[in-house]
C-alpha cells in the first residue's frame, strides 16, 4: 500500500531515486512510497516491483547552512562499511540526496522501547562499539566546548531570560573542560547525536542511522548522550556499558560517561535558549531548555559527581 502524500512529493522522491545506479526507470505509478520519520528532512521508504526497498532522503530546506553533506556522506559510508549503518547506494554531497538500502524488520527505538525491549541497552552498546572501532576515520572533529562557546556568544547578543543558576553551572563547567583537556581520550568515529530514533533494532542487533552531526570525538560522549536521550536508569547504564566494554566499566570510564551526561544537557540547553530567543515556533523551547538545565544542574550538584571527576583525574581502575 502506498502513502505517497502529495503528487509533488512523490515526484521529488522518484526523481531523486532515478539518480541512483539501476533506478533510472523508476516511476511514481509503480512505486510504493511511505513517509518515515524525520523532523527536518524528507525520508521515504520506496519499494519497486522485483527490487529490494530503499530509503530516499531529501534534505530539508536550509539544512545546508549547518550540515556539511560531504562530511555526512563520507562518514555514513564509513559506518556502513563497519556494519553499523545501512549501505549507501548513491549520495550527492552537493544536493545532500542520499539513497540507502532499507533495513527491514526493525523497530525504530524510543525511550519506551529501550525500557520494554529486553537487552536493548546492551545491543545499543554493542552497536556503538562497532561504530567506534570502524577501521577508517570520520571527517570533522566534534568540539563540545567550542560549540558551547559559540552558543554562549550567540546568546550574549540576544534578549533572553536564563534559567535560575545558569551562570553558576556554566562557571562550574570550566573545570570540567580543563579536566578533559588534561586527560584526553583517543578520538574515534562517533555519531555525536544518538537520539533514540536513530537506533533501529531487530531484536538481535542494532543499526545506527543519520550521521548529520557525526565526527571524531571521545566515544564516551555517545554513551552518555544516549543515556540522557533514552532516560536510562543506572541498571540500563550498567547494561549498556558492560556490553560496550565486554566487562563492567572502570570508575574512570563511568566517570567520563557521567560527565558527558551533564555536558550534553548543558549544550542542548544553550541550543534551546537560542531557539527560544529567536522565536522558533516548533515547540516550547523555554520549557525544553529549563528541563535540560535542571537535569544538568541536578547531576552536577550530586555529591557523587565530584567523585566521577576525581576518577577521571586519577584514571581510577
Amino acid at each position: 500500500m502506498s502513502d505517497k502524500g502529495t503528487d509533488d512529493t512523490a515526484e521529488r522522491v522518484i526523481a531523486a531515486l532515478r539518480k541512483a545506479p539501476g533506478y533510472a526507470d523508476a516511476s511514481v505509478t509503480a512505486a510504493a512510497i511511505r513517509r518515515l520519520g524525520g523532523l527536518t528532512n524528507l525520508v521515504h521508504r520506496v519499494a519497486l516491483p522485483g527490487r529490494a526497498a530503499v530509503i530516499v532522503r531529501i534534505p530539508g530546506a536550509g539544512t545546508e547552512a549547518y550540515i556539511d553533506r560531504r562530511v555526512e556522506l563520507h562518514n555514513t559510508r564509513v559506518a556502513a562499511r563497519a556494519g553499523v549503518a545501512a549501505p549507501v547506494l548513491w549520495g550527492d554531497a552537493e544536493t545532500g540526496i542520499l539513497i540507502s538500502a532499507c533495513i527491514e524488520d526493525v523497530v525504530t527505538m524510543t525511550p519506551d522501547a529501550f525500557r520494554t525491549r529486553p537487552g536493548a541497552p546492551a545491543r545499543a552498546g554493542a552497536a556503538l562499539r562497532r561504530l567506534h572501532e570502524a577501521p577508517e576515520p570520520f571527517e570533522f572533529r566534534f568540539e563540545l566546548f567550542g560549540m558551547i562557546e559559540n552558543y554562549l556568544d550567540l546568546l550574549s547578543g540576544k534578549t533572553v531570560d536564563l534559567p535560575e543558576g545558569y551562570h553558576d553551572i556554566v562557571a562550574r563547567a570550566e573545570p570540567v573542560r580543563a579536566l578533559l583537556a588534561e586527560h584526553p581520550a583517543t578520538l574515534r568515529p562517533c555519531h555525536c547525536d544518538p537520539l533514540c530514533e536513530n537506533f533501529l533494532d531487530d531484536g538481535r542487533r542494532m543499526w545506527i542511522v543519520d550521521y548529520e552531526y557525526s565526527g571524531m570525538n571521545d566515544p564516551l560522549w555517545d554513551l552518555g548522550d544516549l543515556s540522557v536521550e533514552a532516560g536510562f536508569t543506572e541498571a540500563q547504564d550498567a547494561e549498556m556499558l558492560a556490553a560496550y566494554f565486554g566487562r563492567p566499566p572502570r570508575p574512570a570510564e563511568r566517570g567520563r560517561m557521567v560527565i558527558y551526561k551533564a555536558m550534553c544537557d548543558l549544550l542542548w540547553t544553550l541550543w534551546g535558549l537560542i531557539q527560544h530567543a529567536d522565536g522558533n515556533p516548533a515547540e516550547d523551547f523555554w520549557a525544553y531548555s529549563v528541563q535540560r538545565f535542571e537535569r544538568c544542574k541536578a547531576l552536577m550538584n550530586r555529591p557523587e559527581f565530584a567523585a566521577h571527576l576525581e576518577a577521571v583525574r586519577t584514571g581510577a581502575d
